[in-house]
This record gives C-alpha cells, structure tokens and sequence, in this order.
C-alpha cells in the first residue's frame, strides 16, 4: 500500500539573490541541498517521502540571469533553466525551427503545471518517460553546467545515468540546454502514447528528425522514452537509414530494428511487450511524418 503525506518536510528555504551564492551554497550543504525551479517535481517527491528529505530548498526564481529563451540561426535555441514549459509549447521560434520541442511541452501535463514547471526541470527529473528527453535527443542537445571548479558542458545522450539519476553532481546547477540549429530541410516530430495524453506520463514517446536530399537520407535521428532505463538514441536504426534513399521498405526495416534497442519495463501502466509493439508502431509513424506523410502509410 502506499502511503500519502500531506505536509513536506522541515527545512529552510533560502533565496539567494546571485549565481554566486547559490554556488556557494550548493558547494557547502551538498546532498543535503536541493534545487528549486518550478518545483513541480521536487515538490510532490518531497511530499510523499521519495527522496531523501533535504536540509535547504535553494530557490532560484528570483535570478533573471537563469531566465529567456533566445534563438539565433548560427549557434542556435538556447533555453534557461527557469524557461517554463508553456514557453517552449507556445513559441513562434521554437514551433518553427524545433517542432518536436514545442510538441513535446505540450504534452507534458496540465496547463497550470505547464505555466509553473520548467524545461530544465523535466530533464533534470530524469525519468525515463520524460517528454522533453527525446525531443531534445534528436536535436543534439547539451546541457551546460556550473559548479565550484567551473563550467562543463554535456551532451544529452551522456546526461542521464538511470532512472532518477543525471550527471549533475551536488554541487552543480545547469546554467543552460543548448540546441543547435538543424538544417532549414529537416523536419522533426514527437509521438506521445499515454491513456489521458498530457495528463499522465508516457507509456512510450517517439521523437525523430530527419533530412532528404533527392530523396535520400541526409540525416537522421530516432529517440525513444520509456523504452529504456533512461531515454536513449535508436542509433542502429538510424544507421539503416543513413545515407540511403527512402522507401516503405527501409522505414519498415528501421521502426522493426527500433525494437532491438528497447529494455523496457512491466508496470501497471504497460506490458514490456506492448512497450516493444508500440515503440515499433509510433517509429514507423514518425519516420512517415519526416519523410514521407501519414496519408502514405499502408
């Protein structure tokens, strides 16, 4: 059985007013600190005792440094760790140039959690059914991280560990998500598979991005959330299709070898094999909607 508490824990809630302060915090109080954004996850996992109870709730929403979102066409989308989810679904930038991204927010939860929770949150949760995950994946993302000993910047596919578990280590916060900019060919697209679609977590997400030139594969990338213990790149997937020239034939070959790629879990809310069966079927949709269209599908 499992047990609900309404009251969080005790601890202090300390606003620093610089970057420099919560470094400082962050490096002194370590495991026993915890970061504050939208406070959307931290909040219930607190609530119900999931994770150690932490000493200090370091919020960061009142530094204007961590907020804005800005796109430039050379280097890119660059998002701030207190970029709210309801940003990246609404943006002009980010539907025209990243529409997985923006496909990928809006189907993460309520509208109210939307307008509190941030982008960088939901990577930072780390669950393997995080939305925002492939999306990103497929973009080539980094994530930019500061700590006492200075700044280092990781590329997505190493930023998860396991469930629950990134590299950011304790005391480090993340200053950015860096996207570079795709190719003004490419087209992406994110497939969520859920009972309630944004109110309950994915029993599997599909991302995928892609380019053709006379009609052959110029680029390629397939990500897959709640298939894995963390989101993962489809890479021999994407290998079958690389540099090939697109068919029906060779989108079925890919979305079949996207399965092999899978070590998904038995839960309540799926079987591992209707997990398997489903990230087969929705990297088959999402390789049409790239490359070919829906309409085309048999």
């Amino acid at each position: 059985m499992t047990t609900f508490y309404r009251r969080l824990p005790r601890f202090e809630f300390v606003q620093p007013k610089s970057l420099a302060e919560v470094l400082t915090l962050l490096a002194e109080h370590r495991e026993t600190a915890k970061v504050y954004a939208g406070g959307t996850d931290l909040v219930p996992l607190m609530r119900r005792r999931e994770i150690p109870a932490p000493d200090y709730v370091i919020d960061l929403k009142c530094l204007r440094e961590l907020e804005g979102m800005t796109y430039d066409e050379r280097t890119g989308l660059r998002i701030g760790p207190l970029t709210t989810i309801r940003t990246m679904a609404e943006s002009v930038v980010v539907l025209e140039h990243f529409p997985a991204l923006a496909q990928a927010a809006s189907s993460m939860a309520s509208p109210q959690v939307r307008s509190r929770g941030t982008f960088a949150g939901n990577i930072c949760n780390a669950v393997p059914s995080a939305d925002s995950a492939p999306a990103l994946l497929v973009f080539d993302a980094t994530i930019l991280l500061k700590g006492a000993k200075g700044e280092r910047r990781v590329p997505l596919d190493r930023f998860f560990i396991g469930p629950r578990e990134t590299v950011i280590g304790p005391d480090e916060v993340l200053l950015e998500i860096a996207v570079p900019a795709p190719a003004p060919e490419s087209r992406s697209t994110y497939l969520k598979l859920s009972p309630r679609h944004s109110m309950d977590l994915a029993i599997v997400g599909v991302a995928a991005r892609g380019a053709l030139e006379d009609g052959v594969c110029k680029e390629i990338r397939i990500a897959l959330g709640a298939a894995a213990p963390t989101p993962i790149r489809a890479v021999a997937a994407e290998e079958i299709l690389q540099g090939k020239r697109i068919t029906a034939e060779l989108i079925e070959e890919a979305a079949t070898n996207a399965i092999t790629q899978c070590s998904p879990i038995d839960d309540h809310r799926a079987s591992a094999e209707y997990r398997c069966d489903m990230v087969y079927a929705m990297t088959r949709r999402a390789l049409y909607r790239v490359f070919l269209s829906e309409e085309d599908m048999v």
